[in-house]
């Protein structure tokens, strides 16, 4: 028999995994850089469709508020038009009931209207007659000295005061006297024993000016002055 020459084993080559996942990380290089490539174009491609997204959704949206609306609305307006129909009956009836119960309560008598009073009721305004006489050709001061005598007195007393009072101006006065007391006589029927003086007073007038000739050719200047005379009349109560 022939020797079968046996060959020796040869030894199992052994890998080395450090460098089998290096050769693994450098066939995946190539197609991660594919896929990262990729990605900005796919997120640019989505940028685009959002706004077309989100405007489709607004659209939609806006259709189904619209046909709500109408929806909401169909159905209201047969509720509303029931009630408009029905308030008209209402009235009717709440006016017949109205009507009824007023006829079977008692007449109720009027309330009395408050009489308005306020804090401090004011007394009635004393009636006062007046008289004035302008552009008496007497001064205000001379004229001053004859009133002051009948300030505050009655009618027939300041009629005697006037009658014996020398001075020119008193004529005036006396005349005033009389035209107030036949105005209170005749606009106010009133009487001239109860009356008295409640206000006298004299104004100054416009001034007349003249000149008086003197010796070698001058002039001397004369103020003719002028007066306005009140009186004021009223009831001695």
């Amino acid at each position: 028999m022939a020797d079968e020459t046996t060959e020796p084993n040869e030894p199992e080559t052994k890998q080395d995994p450090v460098a089998a996942d290096e050769g693994q990380a450098a066939k995946a290089a190539p197609a991660a850089k594919k896929a990262a490539a990729k990605k900005p174009a796919a997120k640019k491609a989505a940028a685009k469709k959002a706004p077309a997204k989100k405007a489709a959704a607004a659209k939609a949206d806006d259709a189904d508020a619209v046909a709500a609306e109408a929806e909401a609305t169909a159905a209201a307006t047969p509720a509303s038009k029931k009630a408009a129909a029905k308030k008209p009956a209402a009235k009717k009836a709440a006016a017949k009931k109205a009507a009824a119960k007023a006829d079977e309560a008692p007449a109720k008598a009027a309330p009395r209207p408050r009489p308005t009073r306020s804090r401090r009721d004011k007394p009635a305004e004393q009636i006062t007659v007046r008289a004035q006489a302008k552009y008496i050709r007497s001064s205000a001061r001379k004229a001053r000295l004859v009133c002051d005598h009948i300030r505050e007195t009655d009618v027939i007393k300041a009629r005697a005061i006037l009658e014996h009072s020398p001075r020119a101006v008193a004529r005036d006065w006396s005349k005033l006297l009389e035209s107030a007391v036949a105005n209170a006589e005749h606009n106010h029927a009133l009487d001239a024993e109860d009356l008295k003086i409640v206000a006298v007073y004299a104004d100054e007038g416009p001034t007349l000016k003249r000149f008086q000739p003197r010796a070698q050719g001058r002039a001397f200047r004369i103020r003719k002055r002028t007066s306005h005379l009140t009186i004021l009349l009223g009831s001695k109560e």
